[in-house]
């Protein structure tokens, strides 16, 4: 091949290549760069109007927050009458009284002034009356209790973010990333795991169920018929016997801040009020054994049919029953029948099952498992995946557990009748 042939080629090569640059190759980045201005220009316009909702979201608490404010003014209002035109009553009986009093006693003194004997002989006595001192009120003023503050609560009130997810589109094939679920980012756990207090209770061991109130409050439930409040440093705020006399066989605080319990024996859902107990389901052919109030402010319940062969989760809403479940996404029962259960919903909203012993969710939905017989606590993700041990905190038989706001963990002893407040985070 000689030179100018060579040429010739090259300019043949050189066309091709620039005619697939301009025709092909080109146009295609152009296009890209216009879809990527355009991605731009929807991402900043759905940040505005993600910004926005929850600025509506945010308003719209408030605006609730704001009519919860004012029905309790009218109640104020209300009361302050009723107690204003009380006092105004007894005010003006007790005014009239003086006023007669004070005309009595000028009258006696006239009598005795008096040189005319036979109006003093004729004499009656008008003090009778006045001899019984008027009735004082005893008044009760009302005061404002407020629930403690509860972040995650009022996290899953205001709504979640739902994760971003990104296409790279490469030859007709989509590969699909998934970016990071927005939640709460994983916080380190500590190596090991730091005892914060030990919290004696009244008795001798048995503690099988805990659930918290608040962070200073928590009910503790045992081998007996009794509910105790706790606070941190052991003492018994409350006491209140079951209806039934039998031993409660699991609780659980609702958003409200009430107690319920579950009459395994008597076959019913009771609610604590104050120390009156009061039913709130009764059971046909079913025992209740484990409890779990879930945000939403569901209430689910596992429970034994009479001859101890089935197991079911049933849902409640405002009492009624809206799900029963008796197999879980495999098709496998939920629970074998019979003996210890217990339930706790996730962050996730996933609802964790496990036997035997106590279970709890922390704010990051890992999962935490009372391991009796090993004496420590499995933490693991909402995937199931091992994360981390909670040990070297002298657990002995370890069984109900909750954790608190800011994820301490409250664990109680079957042996030693005490509960630990354990900081697994750092």
């Amino acid at each position: 091949m000689d030179i100018c042939e060579a040429l010739v080629n090259k300019k043949e090569a050189i066309a091709q290549d620039l005619n697939e640059l301009e025709k092909f190759i080109f146009p295609k980045y152009q296009k890209s760069e216009a879809i990527i201005k355009s991605q731009k220009a929807d991402q900043c316009k759905n940040s505005k109007k993600l910004t926005a909702d929850m600025k509506n979201q945010k308003e719209a608490l408030l605006k609730e927050i704001d009519a919860i404010i004012q029905g309790k003014q009218i109640e104020i209002d209300v009361m302050d009458s009723k107690h204003q035109i009380a006092l105004d009553k007894q005010e003006d009986a007790i005014n009239h009284t003086i006023t007669e009093i004070k005309q009595v006693i000028q009258d006696l003194k006239s009598l005795l002034g008096t040189s005319d004997d036979s109006i003093v002989l004729n004499y009656k006595s008008r003090i009778e009356k006045f001899r019984k001192v008027p009735s004082k009120f005893r008044v009760t003023l009302p005061k404002f209790l407020p629930y403690q503050t509860n972040r995650d609560q009022l996290l899953q009130q205001f709504g979640s973010l739902t994760a971003l997810s990104i296409e790279t589109e490469e030859q007709g094939d989509s590969v699909l990333f998934l970016a990071d679920s927005v939640s709460p980012p994983g916080r380190p756990m500590l190596d090991f795991p730091r005892l914060i207090t030990d919290i004696p209770t009244i008795g001798n061991g048995s503690i099988t169920h805990v659930s918290c109130l608040t962070d200073e409050e928590i009910w503790i439930i045992g081998n007996d018929e009794i509910l105790n409040l706790y606070n941190l440093q052991g003492e018994v705020l409350r006491s209140v016997q079951t209806k039934s006399g039998n031993r409660p066989e699991g609780i659980a605080v609702t958003r409200s801040g009430d107690l319920l319990y579950a009459d395994y024996d008597d076959r019913s859902i009771n609610l604590v009020n104050g120390t009156q107990v009061e039913p709130l389901i009764t059971l046909q052919g079913w025992k209740p054994r484990g409890l779990c109030s879930t945000s939403s402010g569901d209430l689910l319940v596992i429970m034994d049919s009479e001859d101890v062969k089935q197991t079911k989760v049933v849902r409640y809403t405002d009492s009624k029953e809206k799900q029963t479940i008796y197999l879980d996404d495999k098709g496998m029962p939920l629970y074998t029948p019979g003996d210890i259960k217990n339930l706790s919903e996730n962050r996730n909203l996933d609802i964790c099952k496990f036997y035997p012993f106590g279970i709890t969710t922390d704010s990051q939905a890992n999962i935490l498992i009372a391991d009796f017989d090993d004496n420590c606590i499995h933490t693991i993700d909402q995937n199931g995946k091992l994360l981390h041990y909670i040990y070297r905190c002298g657990l002995q038989d370890p069984w109900g557990q909750c954790v608190d706001s800011i994820d301490n963990l409250l664990v109680t002893e079957w042996v030693t009748g005490k509960m630990k407040k354990i900081k697994y985070y750092k």
